[in-house]
C-alpha cells in the first residue's frame, strides 16, 4: 500500500474492506468496556473518525475490525468532487497526514440510499453505532441551510449527526466557528432534527470543533453549545499548525489539515480544556493522535467519554482497535478503574494546566 499514492491507496483500502469477505478481526467486547453517551449505547469507546469512509461503504467492515462505531463523512448535500489532487500526503517518519480534500462527497441522496439499503440487512443487526458526520457544499450561499438539508436527507439512516464546521480546507468554513455564526447556525440544526423526531427518533447533534482555537473562543462556543441543548462535542479536527518537532520537514509544507500522532498534545489539551468548562452537561468525544491504549486512555482521563482515530490505521494496520481493546481492560485493571466511565476526566486538570507531557504517553 506505501507503493502508491496515499488517495489511491486510501481508496484501496475502502473498496477492500467493503467487498473482501474479512474474517472478524476481534473478540467480544468485555461489558467494562461499554459506554452509553447520547442517549446511546456503544459497545466499546473507540470509534472510526470522518474521513475515512466518506460514502458510508464499509460501515460493516469497520464494526467487523473491532470498533464501537464509525463516523460516514463529511457528507455535503450536494455532490461535488473537492480540491484538485494530490491532496494526501504522508508524513512517514511523524506518523502522521496532511489531507486537503475538501468535503468531497457522493452527496447525501446517494450515502443516504446506500446506508437504507444496509439496513435491512443481517449485518446491521450487529451493535455499532454510525454516526453522519456533515458538512456544506463549497459555493453555497447559504452554509447553514446546507446542514438542515444533510440532516434532513439522512435523518432516517443516522444514529447522530455531527456538524463539521472545523475542517480547514473548505475556505471561510471555520468562520462558523463565531460566535454569532454559530449561534445561527446550532439554532437551526436543532430545529431541523426535532422536526424528524417524529418520524425517526431523536438523533444527538454533535459539534465538531478545531484544535487551534484561543481559550476565549473556546469558551464562546461551550456557551453556546450549552445554550442550544446540543448532545456533545467532537475534539479535535486537523491543525493548521505543524510543530516544531515534524521530522518531514518538506512534506510539512503542504497546505491542508495535519492529523496523526503531532496532533495528539494539541487535541488533547483542547478536549480537558473543554471538559472544564462543559461542567458535565453533555460527553466529549475526543480525537487526534489515538494510535496506543496508552493514548486512548489519556484521552479518557482528560474529559473523553469516546475516542477516535484514523490516521492512526495507515501505519499501525488493522489490528490496531482490538489491540488498544486489550489494553484498555488492562490498564483498568492498573489503574482500579472499575469502569471506562471512572476514568473520565480523572487528569483534566493537569492536561489543561500543562503538566502531562504527551512525548511521555
Amino acid at each position: 500500500m506505501f507503493r502508491l499514492d496515499p488517495e489511491t491507496a486510501h481508496k484501496a483500502a475502502i473498496k477492500a474492506l467493503a467487498r473482501l469477505p474479512l474474517a472478524v478481526l476481534a473478540e467480544r467486547d468485555d461489558a467494562r468496556l461499554a459506554v452509553k453517551a447520547f442517549g446511546l449505547d456503544f459497545p466499546n469507546p473507540l470509534g472510526l473518525a470522518a474521513g475515512f469512509d466518506k460514502n458510508g461503504e464499509a460501515v460493516d467492515a469497520v464494526f467487523r475490525l473491532g470498533f464501537g462505531f464509525t463516523e460516514a463523512g463529511t457528507i455535503t448535500p450536494l455532490p461535488q468532487p473537492g480540491n484538485p489532487r494530490p491532496r494526501l500526503f504522508r508524513l512517514m517518519r511523524d506518523e502522521a497526514v496532511i489531507n486537503r480534500f475538501g468535503f468531497n462527497s457522493e452527496g447525501a441522496a446517494a450515502v443516504g440510499q446506500r446506508l437504507a439499503r444496509r439496513k435491512g440487512s443481517a449485518a446491521a443487526q450487529k451493535p455499532g453505532v454510525i454516526g453522519i458526520n456533515v458538512g456544506a457544499n463549497k459555493e453555497s450561499a447559504d452554509r447553514a441551510a446546507d446542514y438542515v438539508r444533510a440532516i434532513a436527507a439522512l435523518a432516517e439512516v443516522a444514529d447522530y449527526f455531527t456538524i463539521n464546521v472545523s475542517s480547514p480546507n473548505t475556505p471561510g468554513l471555520r468562520n462558523l466557528q463565531e460566535a454569532d455564526a454559530l449561534d445561527d447556525l446550532l439554532a437551526r440544526v436543532v430545529a431541523a432534527r426535532d422536526e424528524q423526531i417524529e418520524f425517526f427518533g431523536r438523533k444527538p447533534v454533535l459539534l465538531k470543533i478545531a484544535p487551534d482555537l484561543s481559550l476565549a473562543e473556546l469558551d464562546s462556543i461551550v456557551a453556546r453549545a450549552r445554550a442550544r441543548r446540543i448532545d456533545g462535542l467532537i475534539i479535535s479536527n486537523t491543525t493548521l499548525s505543524r510543530p516544531a518537532t515534524l521530522l518531514e520537514t518538506q512534506t510539512a509544507k503542504q497546505q491542508g489539515g495535519l492529523s496523526g500522532r503531532p496532533l495528539f498534545a494539541l487535541s488533547t489539551q483542547m478536549l480537558a480544556a473543554a471538559f472544564l468548562r462543559v461542567e458535565g452537561q453533555f460527553p466529549l468525544v475526543g480525537a487526534g493522535g489515538v494510535d496506543s491504549a496508552a493514548r486512548a486512555l489519556a484521552k479518557i482521563e482528560a474529559g473523553a467519554s469516546l475516542v477516535q482515530l484514523y490516521s492512526a490505521l495507515v501505519y499501525k494496520g488493522l489490528g490496531l482497535p482490538a489491540t488498544i481493546k486489550r489494553g484498555l481492560l488492562a490498564a483498568l485493571e492498573r489503574n482500579a478503574y472499575p469502569t471506562l466511565a471512572a476514568a473520565v476526566g480523572a487528569s483534566a486538570k493537569d492536561w489543561a494546566a500543562g503538566k502531562i507531557a504527551a512525548e511521555d504517553i
